[in-house]
């Protein structure tokens, strides 16, 4: 059964080296002109002298994206241990993986990728036999593999597909329709959709989202406003599909639409920020029957997640902070007639649905819990699982009789199982071939106490035998935002950090969504300082524990982490070596000014909220923070010039300040990826590249010497 969905984006071998390294005693940068813009916000003055970074289309402001990228190439590159930290990398990544299968019509559907393909192959066999053939390659869409396949959603009886690509990593998608019995495009491709799902009625059609593209400036930082939900019928022009919900007759941000199993309903979810939505439904069964609310407000979190008939069954955090799922009658589908079928309990749940079951997946200090229920919501059995980390999964079609979930941890590769439904046995269904023994690795969860006592947990990885003398290099990684949840899960990259001696430690933040909403808004609005000190704590402790020390530690995070990051290095620059702020959010007065950027005033608030939202923003914006003559860790900015949802504007921004103004010797580096976007969709190649600049800019800035081994 179909999972829908609220649409939103808030904002993922070499012989042992024994030469010492020596650093550079200061960095040349570029010449970077200040252009000073001055901005009034309540009477009170700002100066951005750095503004005509904003502009990715001009010519200056490519010289100066080639001047800090040769740059940063040539301080990497005297980095000895760098390539055979790439050889390392290119033998672990270089195994078979192959994800569980899903079945559309007579045919199973799988990825595969052969172990350095750029991006995942969709392969089929039928259900009874062995023999499988490709039925869809990545990898033909662009000749340097960064056209990616960002979803594809197949009819009911799996006769036809739809599926969207992106090209570069942007987040603007082309919708291509094919005959899955050969493959063949039906028709042109729809254009210029962006954060949006695919739902078919029927064979007729499809339901998709998009954004008037941008007229003037940039298609990757213009705003995009006024989301809407279109119906697109086969056979037509895209210039006639139908507006069903949104544009600026009913101006939303986020707009998504879902068709139940049974075509007979049209549920449609809006939003005007990243957290909160109405809910609306529509009888496709009636020749235009009207659009009815069921949920009037953003006050709350809340999508149907199944129908049996007139039934729904909603997850919501409608005064269930932590989630529950609830029935209602579509015929009467307001609030006032929901009634609750698995309560809240002190535990976040995530629900799907399988075989006519429900599936009640919890966190429980951030790793999973699962048990299933039967649609009168009776608790049948607590679900096995393999050890303490993530499970995922757990939804199929009313008919199966077996389902497919995936358990990971970060010493635990992730691991495809088949469950049986009546019995409750799982059974391994595939492995991960990736080279790796995790018994030789230990990954433990500690509570420690932030700033304002609050207990927040932290996951720390490491090798077995580890001394904690405090000269190992460790990695601490945040994110703090957006009711994202960090749960364990395992990263092939991170082998050659920890094979090396080094830590990972990943902290449980408060802004996040480990906790529920409570633990969510906890880290928003004039609450975020709370998301930096929880993150100064873990360090602390880490420190404290004698994990490491200053000069071995590391601090990391992207997108809402790269704002954390930003803010931290700038609060207490003293506090680490390294940092790595990553396709950050890091001009705190500015990033509503971008793209989808004004959808995340629910988490940051908008410099034009008031007096006091404007001080409070000033006041932690990384941008803004920057210090004249403060000795700042050694930075290696990262972002990408098709992010159109952070655009690198922040990152070129913050680069440029700094530089300016360091007191140091630590260098102050940006590493500007072409073709790529936010992250998704990233090729293999460039995915290695990334990671090995990384640890070698890290260990290189620690003072370690890694002995990298086959």
């Amino acid at each position: 059964m179909k999972t829908f969905l609220k649409v939103v984006a808030p904002i993922i071998g070499a012989a042992a080296i024994t030469s010492c390294e020596v650093k550079p005693p200061s960095m040349a940068y570029p010449d970077t002109k200040r252009d000073v813009v001055v901005t009034t916000y309540f009477g009170e003055e700002v100066k951005d002298p750095y503004r005509w970074l904003e502009d990715d289309k001009s010519e200056e402001t490519a010289e100066w994206v080639k001047a800090e990228n040769d740059l940063t190439q040539k301080y990497l590159s005297q980095i000895t241990y760098k390539q055979g930290i790439v050889d390392r990398l290119t033998e672990l990544w270089n195994y078979e993986k192959i994800t569980a299968p899903r079945k559309h019509g007579e045919w199973l559907y799988f990825y595969k990728n052969d172990g350095l393909q750029n991006q995942y192959v969709i392969y089929r066999k039928k259900a009874n036999s062995d023999k499988e053939e490709i039925f869809l390659d990545p990898n033909t869409f662009s000749e340097d593999g960064t056209t990616s396949l960002s979803s594809i959603k197949f009819t009911k009886d799996g006769k036809l597909a739809a599926y969207a690509t992106s090209a570069g990593g942007s987040d603007w998608r082309t919708i291509h329709i094919i005959s899955t019995e050969n493959g063949k495009e039906v028709e042109a491709p729809i254009l210029d959709a962006k954060f949006t799902g695919i739902s078919w009625k029927g064979n007729e059609g499809f339901y998709y989202s998009s954004y008037d593209k941008p007229k003037e400036g940039s298609q990757l930082s213009g705003m995009t406003q006024h989301h809407k939900l279109m119906y697109h019928q086969l056979g037509t022009k895209q210039a006639t599909d139908q507006l069903v919900f949104g544009g600026k007759e009913t101006p939303r941000r986020y707009v998504g639409g879902n068709v139940t199993d049974d075509n007979k309903y049209l549920l449609i979810s809006a939003s005007v920020n990243t957290s909160g939505n109405e809910l609306y439904i529509q009888d496709l069964s009636k020749k235009n029957a009207p659009i009815i609310t069921m949920v009037d407000n953003f006050d709350n979190n809340s999508y149907v997640l199944y129908s049996k008939g007139d039934q729904l069954f909603i997850q919501t955090d409608y005064n269930a902070p932590n989630q529950k799922v609830v029935t209602v009658n579509a015929k009467k589908p307001e609030l006032a007639h929901w009634k609750d079928l698995i309560p809240e309990t002190e535990n976040v749940l995530s629900a799907s649905t399988a075989g006519g079951k429900l599936f009640a997946n919890y966190m429980v200090d951030a790793v999973s819990k699962v048990y299933q229920y039967d649609l009168n919501g009776k608790k049948e059995r607590e679900i096995k699982l393999p050890g303490f980390g993530t499970a995922n999964g757990f939804y199929g079609e009313d008919e199966d009789k077996t389902l497919f979930y995936s358990f990971t941890s970060y010493i635990y590769p992730s691991t495809t199982f088949e469950y049986t439904i009546k019995s409750g046995e799982s059974k391994e269904y595939l492995k991960s071939k990736v080279k790796f023994n995790p018994s030789e690795y230990t990954s433990e969860q500690v509570f420690y106490a932030s700033k304002d006592g609050t207990k927040v947990p932290m996951i720390i990885t490491y090798k077995k035998g580890l001394k904690k003398d405090g000269t190992n290099p460790t990695i601490l990684y945040g994110y703090g935002g957006f009711n994202v949840s960090l749960q364990p899960s395992f990263n092939t990259a991170n082998i050659v950090w920890l094979e090396n001696g080094g830590i990972y430690a990943v902290a449980n933040l408060r802004g996040g969504g480990e906790y529920g909403e409570k633990w969510h808004t906890a880290g928003t609005k004039m609450q975020k300082q709370n998301v930096f000190d929880d993150f100064i704590a873990a360090a602390e402790y880490l420190k404290k524990e004698k994990y490491t020390t200053t000069e071995k530690l590391a601090i990391r995070g992207g997108s809402n982490g790269g704002l954390l990051v930003g803010a931290v290095m700038t609060q207490q620059p003293n506090l680490m070596q390294v940092a790595f702020p990553a396709v950050g959010v890091l001009d705190m007065l500015r990033y509503n000014k971008f793209t989808a950027g004004a959808g995340w005033a629910y988490d940051y608030g908008t410099a034009e909220d008031s007096k006091e939202m404007f001080e409070y923003l000033r006041g932690y914006s990384p941008y803004h923070n920057v210090k004249k003559g403060t000795i700042y860790p050694a930075t290696m900015i990262t972002t990408a010039d098709h992010d159109d949802r952070v655009v690198p504007a922040h990152s070129f921004k913050f680069a440029a300040q700094l530089q300016h103004d360091d007191g140091g010797n630590n260098p102050i580096l940006i590493r500007i990826e072409s073709n790529a976007g936010h992250g998704a969709g990233k090729p293999t190649d460039m995915i290695i590249d990334g990671y090995a600049d990384l640890f070698a800019f890290a260990w290189f800035n620690m003072d370690f010497t890694p002995a990298l081994t086959k």
